[in-house]
């Protein structure tokens, strides 16, 4: 775990020098790291789970070297401080949309630097894909494989994403998009790893699959940090 340790302090000093150029600097002013949930159009819901990312931060403070703010933000495309956050999250059940004007600003946004984990939460896949096209329409989405990089970095996840909520049959998918050779989306399929996340006593879900969810989240993390 110290190996662990050093590694991943040395991926956020290397990261915060690279990333303060790219984005705005009272971004850099906050001495903690902390994620944006994204609110979209479409009537999705976009704010489902709110004590999954506050669990989620937390964990990642405990077990790693990354300092993190503990509250939940929120963001809207069109809003400036957009920026001011080197990761996204987006997450729901049903209809997510962006205008053309939000799909530029959150294609600027990857294209500078920024990160978006998507987590469908069985529901939002038919349409989110669609908005994805629109700030991507020359880019496909790549499953990833199992032997990736965001599987093995600081726990291992040897038969790819782990399974959190058994809603579906069948595994978990992993997909990305890659623009100018970087990978700038992550998106979990026929999983749900954010649900892990929530209060123990929102979906019941057994401790150990929790366990699976937030270190999954945290190799999502330390990737997006050090990429």
């Amino acid at each position: 775990m110290k190996k662990k340790l050093v590694k991943i302090t040395l991926i956020i000093l290397v990261f915060s020098s690279i990333q303060s150029l790219i984005f705005a600097q009272e971004a850099w002013d906050r001495p903690e790291f902390t994620m944006a949930r994204i609110k979209y159009n479409g009537g999705g819901d976009w704010y489902n789970d709110r004590s999954c990312i506050p669990n989620m931060l937390h964990f990642l403070s405990q077990n790693t070297a990354i300092r993190c703010a503990v509250n939940e933000r929120y963001v809207e495309l069109n809003d400036p401080a957009l920026f001011s956050y080197p990761f996204l999250f987006l997450t729901g059940h049903g209809n997510v949309e962006f205008s053309e004007a939000e799909a530029k600003e959150l294609r600027t946004y990857l294209s500078a630097g920024g990160f978006l984990y998507a987590d469908d939460d069985y529901g939002m896949d038919e349409t989110f894909r669609k908005q994805i096209k629109k700030v991507f329409p020359e880019e496909d989405w790549v499953e990833l494989p199992f032997n990736f990089e965001i599987f093995h970095n600081v726990f291992n996840f040897t038969n790819g994403v782990p399974k959190i909520h058994e809603h579906d049959g069948g595994p978990g998918k992993t997909f990305a998009i890659f623009h100018h050779r970087r990978l700038v989306i992550l998106y979990t399929f026929n999983t749900n790893i954010s649900d892990g996340w929530a209060d123990a006593d929102v979906h019941n879900d057994p401790e150990y699959i929790r366990e699976k969810a937030f270190q999954f989240g945290t190799n999502i993390i330390v990737y997006a940090l050090s990429h």
